[in-house]
């Protein structure tokens, strides 16, 4: 069986990377619709050996289409998205519109494939930074209860979009020549320099980045106790997130049992070579499917606690690849 497909968002960066991924891994596409903006609309995006024509977004855009992916962030999915779903669609979502609505799945397909069967025409896709900090705890998840996490990440470039990719590098230009560069997508300076995730804090202290990480493990795990510290910081880093991550657990398993557990996970790429110090880098992550695990040790600070860093490609598991995941179980 084959499948109309739209993707809404079709120009920005995981909307092209969703085209690659759908190309890659040969999904039924019995026919494809290109959504964006009035601006973007009549541009051409390549897939399978044909050019696709870009069409702007607009109320009767979903008649006819099996699978809606959106990735035009939250405010083009809450008004849009229940207009697919009324024509007949499954509405992927990569934006953080629906995902704690109870009724709404949020799935990562290697850790709660089931949760898709409950969908009432919206499933969505978690964050980047939960996904890949999940992908690299479900290991040692499967061999005790995880009490608590306390995680660093170091986000590249791509989460903030195309235009912030374009930034660091013209950022960078400029930097190495000496040459004043003004800042106009992210709000510091970008080139050789991090600075706290540009998102809103909350009278918590927590910003938004950190508190979708809390909530959606909560959720994506069934477990409302577990205990999430997050801190998100921005990295000069074109794409492939990175996290550094310590996990207490209720029993410490045998390090050869842990290791055994991520050489069987699919989905992680066990990195971990302590005598050449080679470790999971974003370089080696970007444009790989796997999520990239390694330094894992046990946690000097922390009872039962296990250290490890972990580096995945922002724009495909941590969103594009999910979503296409989550259609293949579909």
């Amino acid at each position: 069986m084959k499948y109309a497909v739209a993707i809404v968002g079709a120009t920005g960066a995981v909307g092209q990377e969703l085209l690659q991924v759908l190309e890659a891994r040969r999904f039924p596409v019995r026919s494809l619709r290109l959504l964006a903006s009035e601006r973007s609309a009549g541009t051409e995006l390549p897939f399978c050996g044909e050019r696709v024509r870009v069409e702007r977004l607009q109320p009767d855009s979903f008649r006819g289409i099996d699978i809606a992916f959106f990735s035009a962030g939250s405010a083009r999915s809450k008004a849009f998205a229940p207009l697919a779903v009324q024509a007949g669609a499954v509405v992927i979502d990569n934006s953080s519109a629906f995902r704690m609505q109870p009724e709404v799945p949020l799935v990562i397909p290697e850790i709660n494939p089931d949760a898709i069967r409950a969908h009432q025409g919206i499933i969505a896709n978690p964050n980047c930074s939960t996904i890949i900090m999940l992908m690299a705890l479900e290991p040692l998840r499967c061999l005790s209860r995880i009490r608590r996490i306390v995680v660093s990440t170091y986000q590249a470039a791509s989460g903030a979009g195309a235009r912030a990719m374009q930034e660091l590098l013209d950022a960078t230009r400029a930097y190495l020549s000496g040459e004043p560069y003004t800042p106009t997508v992210l709000p510091h300076p970008y080139a050789f320099n991090l600075f706290s995730h540009d998102s809103a804090i909350g009278e918590d202290g927590y910003n938004e980045e950190e508190r979708k990480m809390i909530q959606e493990t909560r959720k994506i795990w069934g477990d409302p106790e577990v205990a999430v510290s997050p801190t998100c910081v921005r990295v000069p880093v074109l794409r492939a997130h990175s996290e550094s991550i310590v996990a207490e657990l209720e029993t410490r398993p045998p390090l050869d049992a842990i290791y055994a557990a991520y050489r069987a996970f699919e989905g992680v790429q066990l990195v971990d070579d302590r005598a050449r110090n080679h470790f999971p880098m974003p370089i080696e992550a970007t444009g790989r499917d796997e999520v990239l695990v390694g330094r894992i040790r046990y946690d000097a600070g922390t009872p039962n606690g296990v250290a490890l860093f972990a580096c995945g490609d922002q724009l495909r598991k941590g969103a594009a690849l999910n979503a296409v995941q989550i259609a293949e179980r579909l």
